[in-house]
């Protein structure tokens, strides 16, 4: 007998882990599909293996994370052709791999191939690749193949996957312009402390008269900047690695998805692509027919906001104690009043996944007004910084030169 370190999904669609003795890691998978639980690795606990699973999870990290929206449209749409056409399940993957020119997805098509040849079902080939495809993608799947609807499954998740890119995409264009101007400001400042400031030092020493309050202050701060710039990269380089590590980790990951639908002027727009992506995901998922219970698990982790996550795992415990969904909505105080009563009619009608299409519709409507209020909001305020930046730097370097001038007009 030998132990071995498991992860899985539960029948909830809950990510488990732990450890059972046994023979082999057939006796394992045998145990954990007795108990209800899907299985997605298995490896012995022996010190050679652990090293072994550790750089596989490596190399999987740094290689099939990079398989991006694009590759997993591509992916959604070739299936749903191919298995509409009748072409076996092996044969598309094969095909598929040799076809796509992500060599990431490729080595993961092949790695899901592997899996079917070694007797596993399609749902938990995919599920073996969680840092890929996104949570939705193995419940609809696995409806897919419990109903025989695998090529409408696939046709769902490319027109979720399309939307979800459309939304993406809105957002990046509508912050590369302001993002463009800090980094410019950010990179003049620097400059400026580091070679016109000093510059001018020099000369008004020369001089030996009073400065004014101001200039004497820009001249200290540059003077910090030239004495200590690589101490301050350093630590800027340091508190970024120290934030990145800490928002990896689920409390700061919570606590920085909690604080972006605060911030002024796009936390709005944060809230609404969340909420978009709630509907939507719940629709679909309904509308393939997953159960409830196991759709708002997978909703969850697929809002892409911890924050709302949690209050959608409280919706989940809200129904499971009998609850309906539109009073478990009104508890996590997230919709409007417009919304809520969206809900009850699709209660009432039986027709919640219908409905649910069209709040996401609605949501998607207010993040377009939002991104387009967002560039003549932050357009002023960007003005106003650049233009008190100029104010105190000419102020600064120029009232000395007034001065000196008026000194030898004297």
């Amino acid at each position: 007998m030998a132990l071995f370190q498991y992860r899985g999904r539960n029948q909830r669609g809950e990510a488990v882990s732990g450890r059972i003795e046994a023979a082999s890691t057939d006796a394992v998978a045998d145990q954990l599909f007795n108990s209800g639980v899907i299985p997605i690795d298995i490896l012995p606990t022996d010190i050679s293996r652990d090293v072994v699973g550790g750089l596989r999870a490596l190399t999987f990290r740094l290689t099939e994370n990079r398989v991006g929206l694009d590759d997993l449209i591509f992916f959604c749409r070739q299936m749903h052709t191919l298995l509409k056409a009748g072409v076996p399940i092996l044969q598309a993957l094969r095909g598929l791999r040799e076809t796509t020119r992500n060599p990431a997805l490729a080595r993961v098509i092949g790695r899901i191939g592997e899996s079917l040849d070694a007797g596993f079902d399609l749902t938990t080939a995919i599920g073996r690749h969680p840092d890929v495809f996104p949570p939705l993608f193995g419940s609809m799947v696995q409806v897919g193949e419990t109903t025989g609807g695998l090529p409408e499954s696939f046709q769902q998740l490319g027109r979720y996957l399309e939307r979800e890119k459309e939304t993406r995409d809105r957002v990046r264009q509508a912050v590369r312009y302001p993002v463009i101007v800090l980094c410019a400001i950010a990179a003049a400042l620097f400059i400026i402390n580091i070679f016109v400031i000093p510059a001018f030092a020099n000369v008004y020493a020369g001089f030996r008269a009073e400065l004014p309050a101001i200039t004497r202050m820009l001249v200290a701060i540059s003077d910090v900047f030239a004495r200590h710039w690589h101490w301050m990269l350093a630590g800027a380089a340091a508190l970024a690695v120290a934030l990145r590590v800490h928002l990896k980790t689920p409390e700061g990951r919570y606590r920085w998805d909690r604080i972006k639908l605060r911030l002024p002027i796009v936390g709005s727009i944060f809230r609404y692509a969340a909420l978009a992506r709630f509907s939507r995901s719940l629709s679909i998922a309904l509308r393939a027919g997953v159960p409830l219970v196991q759709a708002f698990t997978v909703v969850s982790r697929s809002v892409g906001n911890d924050f709302i996550g949690q209050r959608v795992l409280q919706m989940r415990d809200g129904i499971e104690r009998g609850e309906t969904i539109t009073r478990t909505a009104i508890a996590t105080s997230m919709f409007p009043a417009l919304v809520l009563q969206m809900l009850s009619v699709g209660e009432e009608t039986g027709a919640v996944d219908g409905l649910l299409g069209e709040v996401a519709d609605y949501y998607d409507r207010e993040v377009d007004y939002a991104l387009k209020g967002l560039s003549a909001a932050l357009e002023p305020i960007l003005l106003v910084a650049v233009g008190i930046m100029v104010l105190i730097l000419a102020l600064g370097v120029f009232l000395p030169m007034w001065d000196l001038a008026k000194a030898a007009r004297g």
